[in-house]
């Protein structure tokens, strides 16, 4: 059955992952491209941008965008159009990786945490998993499109937004317990749930550093723009993967078992 589970995960995944694709490159990647168009123009004075040709960034302080719009080492910039095809590449291997994880977590699950049906035991596993490794993160340290951030901070960046992640995952952890360990109704399990998540995000919130790097004179509209589609599109993957792998399981489970030979 974990073997079922398993390779449903994977195909499934890999399904939302491109249908995730698909919303972030018809709603995300114009943003990205104003962007990019904006750290252009800012580099154009200072080091003869206007005069090179599209794709060349040598010599370019901030460094941002070689580091998070995908250029080589040397300084030579992919392609948008590779990099946009490439978009489909990342979200379905990020639905595959996360595919198998969700499985392997749901069948540990089944049965014994959360709702009896297979259906509504994975719109709320989907919908914990997003609350938990994307909201919470992005409630502390939210996505930032080229042009945005320092190329010397993003080792720190990055370790700061995977605590958020591990606070995410311990507060839910918290909340189930919280839950099962609390007697009467739904009226009582679900406040003390609730406060249980609540109150380790906020007090890891309030302890981790603050991240402003946002420079001086960045459209607001586009920032806010950007990280609202980034967010968009990880509710788009999970929305997808958890309806497919709930619908997939429940049909399974209701499915006749075959008469013996």
């Amino acid at each position: 059955m974990v073997r079922t589970l398993l390779v449903r995960g994977l195909l499934l995944g890999l399904l939302a992952g491109l249908v995730a694709g698909v919303f972030a490159f018809a709603v995300g990647e114009p943003r990205i491209d104003d962007a990019i168009a904006l750290e252009k123009a800012a580099a154009a004075p200072e080091h003869g941008a206007a005069a090179e040709p599209e794709s060349a960034t040598h010599g370019h302080e901030s460094g941002t965008h070689e580091q998070e719009s995908g250029t080589h080492e040397h300084g030579e910039e992919v392609s948008r159009g590779t990099q946009k095809a490439g978009l489909f590449l990342a979200t379905g291997l990020y639905g595959l990786a996360v595919g198998g994880v969700f499985a392997l977590a749901f069948a540990g699950l089944r049965g014994r945490v959360g709702p009896r049906s297979d259906a509504a035991l994975a719109l709320a596993a989907a919908g914990t998993a997003f609350a938990a490794v994307i909201v919470v993160p992005f409630l502390k340290y939210p996505a930032n499109p080229p042009a945005v951030g320092d190329p010397e901070t993003i080792n720190t960046r990055t370790l700061l937004y995977l605590a958020m992640i591990g606070v995410g995952l311990l507060s839910t952890a918290i909340a189930v317990t919280t839950a099962r360990g609390v007697r009467g109704g739904p009226w009582a399990r679900w406040p003390a749930a609730v406060l249980a998540f609540v109150v380790p995000v906020a007090v890891a919130s309030l302890l981790l550093p603050t991240v402003d790097e946002v420079p001086d004179g960045f459209p607001a509209t586009l920032l806010w723009q950007f990280r609202i589609t980034s967010l968009g599109t990880q509710l788009v993957f999970w929305a997808s993967f958890g309806t497919l792998f709930g619908w997939f399981c429940d049909r399974a489970a209701r499915a006749p078992a075959p008469a013996p030979a």
